[in-house]
């Protein structure tokens, strides 16, 4: 494994950052997680354009032009022989004194890793996964907003933990209103009443690449498809259910919170989508 940090390659062993990195210190920094298939890095313009609004949000000089990154990303690729694979690529706020004033810190640093991933057991993607509905909510708008993706995950993580607690392999969290926002690493579709409904970043949710291309794919399969506040009940009411992610691709729901989904197995519109989300990421 060859890991790129700040313009050069070094191996998993050797792979460091300073302990005064206020990424470590303080989560000052923003990431994307983004795929390969087949050699060809997946959406690659759509996760920098993404990565770079991150850091503008939260006045972070990446230092690398967006052209100087592609290159730099599918060059790690390369570097790494990885048809297949799973990127991470970080920007923290770089190496600094103690306190949390990004001024401290003179320079932002880059770190792009290159591996496999496998979010879920192969086995979940043809049988479905249970969810449960956190007892911690969303972070409210008012605190930052969630299209950040920064290095802060805690609540990711302790919704996640409360999950594994509850023998789940993925949470449900709410807003602040109580309407259905995202899961802890995915973002959530149901199939109800004739329409593919997703919650919008108005309830804080992430606008997924993922999710984007779910979107894409049931517009020109010409499936109904709609931005909508959900509510616990919509999810248990719901005909299909299906979480979305670069990491876990399309993974079906099969029962949340102790109540079966449709008839507890994958529906049609979840295979069927997933099958033109197979056939998307093959393209040459």
């Amino acid at each position: 494994m060859k890991i790129w940090i700040d313009g050069r390659y070094c191996g998993r062993e050797e792979a460091r950052i300073s302990v005064f990195d206020h990424g470590l210190l303080y989560g000052d920094g923003v990431f994307e997680g983004i795929r390969v298939y087949s050699g060809r890095v997946f959406r690659l313009r759509e996760h920098l354009e993404r990565l770079y609004r991150s850091a503008r949000a939260i006045l972070l000089e990446i230092p690398l032009a967006p052209e100087e990154l592609r290159r730099t990303v599918t060059g790690a690729v390369e570097a790494n022989g990885a048809p297949d694979a799973y990127i991470r690529l970080v920007v923290t706020r770089g190496v600094g004194e103690l306190g949390m004033n990004p001024r401290l810190c003179p320079k932002p640093s880059i770190i792009l890793i290159v591996d496999e991933i496998r979010f879920y057991p192969e086995k979940c993607y043809a049988d479905g996964i249970a969810l449960m509905t956190s007892s911690l909510r969303r972070i409210s708008p008012a605190s930052y907003d969630v299209r950040i993706k920064s290095l802060n995950y805690l609540n990711n993580l302790l919704a996640k933990i409360e999950a594994n607690q509850a023998g789940c392999l993925e949470a449900v969290l709410l807003n602040q209103e109580g309407r259905v926002a995202e899961c802890t690493g995915d973002n959530i579709f149901i199939w109800s009443g004739g329409t593919l409904k997703t919650p919008s970043a108005a309830d804080q949710a992430l606008e997924g690449i993922t999710r984007a291309v779910v979107l894409e794919l049931a517009a020109a399969a010409g499936l109904p498809r709609a931005e909508a506040s959900l509510t616990q009940y919509d999810l248990y009411t719901a005909e299909e259910c299906f979480l979305t992610g670069t990491g876990a691709e399309l993974m079906p729901v099969t029962k949340i919170d102790g109540r079966t989904i449709g008839d507890g197995t994958p529906g049609p519109v979840t295979r069927r989508i997933l099958e033109l989300f197979r056939e998307e990421v093959r393209k040459p």
